[in-house]
This record gives structure tokens, sequence and C-alpha cells, in this order.
């Protein structure tokens, strides 16, 4: 069996064996693909050792360490947060989980079209349309008087196959996040969502830029090299009225 060694963690190396798929007869290709594509993915590796949901958490903490997104006291609201490892992130840095008693404690609320097992010390909304009304004033029920720091999607449509239509479908996710996040955000509040590369990208940037001091697209290591997603950050919210 071949090994491989991972990166360092507490100043140690750890190693990890190489696992080669070896149930893959009967699948069909894309199912082979994937199958083999997350066995030999690290982060896949990580994501279990650090009892993350899924691998989409090492996006958020690389984002998170370099920007300062989330802090002790802050309140989150996690679009798209099915499996819930964004939601678990969210949690531990807002202090949600009170594990810095000297730190005040934060709030995250997460949603998802999806199922969410519960996560402890947060508040989830699972098979819940986030584009609904109802399930947006569930939120707000949610908050009572808070107002909120950071607004985090991870959301993106399932894939149709018809590019067209999945870059309109992952815009209109954005902006009902944009509209979200003006209406319940508190001043100098940040805004991360996912896109797809797209000709409408440009366009919901200068439209958040209206709302917020700086927009920039990041690209985490943790995303695949062929994946067409990226992050905007928007960060400084200013509010409707400047």
């Amino acid at each position: 069996m071949l090994l491989r060694k991972l990166s360092t963690f507490g100043g140690a190396a750890k190693t990890f064996a190489k696992v080669v798929p070896t149930n893959l007869k009967g699948k069909s290709k894309s199912s082979q693909e994937w199958l083999t594509r997350q066995l030999r993915d690290p982060y896949v590796e990580r994501a279990k050792m650090m009892n993350y949901r899924c691998r989409s958490a090492f996006k958020l903490l690389e984002i998170d360490n370099k920007y300062g997104l989330v802090k002790p006291g802050y309140t989150v609201i996690d679009c798209g947060a099915s499996p819930g490892s964004w939601t678990q992130i969210a949690v531990k840095q807002s202090n949600a989980d009170g594990g810095l008693p000297n730190k005040p404690k934060g709030m995250v609320v997460g949603v998802d079209l999806l199922q969410i097992y519960p996560i402890e010390h947060a508040i989830l909304f699972g098979n819940s349309d986030f584009l609904r009304k109802e399930t947006q004033d569930k939120i707000r029920a949610s908050l009572g008087e808070r107002r909120v720091d950071c607004v985090l999607s991870d959301m993106a449509p399932n894939a149709s196959g018809i590019r067209a239509l999945d870059q309109e479908n992952i815009t209109t996710l954005c902006y009902a996040v944009l509209r979200f996040a003006i209406l319940m955000s508190t001043p100098n509040a940040s805004l991360l969502m996912k896109v797809w590369d797209n000709g409408d990208v440009p366009k919901l940037e200068k439209s958040i830029l209206e709302y917020y001091k700086t927009v920039k697209r990041v690209k985490p290591r943790a995303s695949r090299d062929d994946s067409a997603e990226n992050f905007i950050l928007a960060r400084g919210f200013v509010g409707i009225e400047r």
C-alpha cells in the first residue's frame, strides 16, 4: 500500500494511507471518477481527522484566517449550510459555543434546502428554501434584536448541464443573499458568497459595491483546480444610503 504525508498538525507530521478504490465495478464513469477523486483528496482526509462534516470547511478556514470575517460575539448567517462544515467553523470562530469564557458569545443560524443534522450551539433551518419569504422570516425571528455581522453563502443550484441556465440560477441565489444581507446587516458587516465564473459576475460585483466598501474575488486553495467556483468577498457594509 502506498503512503503519503499530509500537512503538519500540532507540529507533528501525520502519515495516512493512500487508499486505492477497489469497489468500482458496476459504477458509472462519473461515479468512478468522483470516488477516485474523493479518496485521493487530502482535504477529505483532513476533514475526517478534524471532525468537519466535509472538505469545504477548509475553504472558509483559509478565507477567515486571512481576512478575519468571523470574530467572537458575531452574529453569522450560513446560507446553504448543509451538511454543516461552515456552520461548525462559524460556531467556533464566533464563540457561539462559549469556548472562550472571557470573550462575547456569538450566534450562528444555518439554513439549507436539504436536511441539516443538529450542530451544537447553532440554530438550523433544514428543508427550508432560502428564496422563500417564510424561510427568511424564520431567520429574522430567530435573531430577535440582533443584526448580522457576517453573511456566508456556499449555496449553488443543482447543475442542469446547461451552462447558461446554471449561471443564471447561481446568480439568482447570489442576489437573494445580497438582498437579505442589505436588510439585516450591521454597519461594517461582511458578505462571502460562492459564484461560478461567468459573464454576470462583474455586474454582480458592481451591485455589491453599492453597499460595501470593498469587493473582491477569492479562490481558496481548498477549491479544486478544475472547479469554476470563486467566492465574492465584500467587506465594510455601509448601508443602503451613503
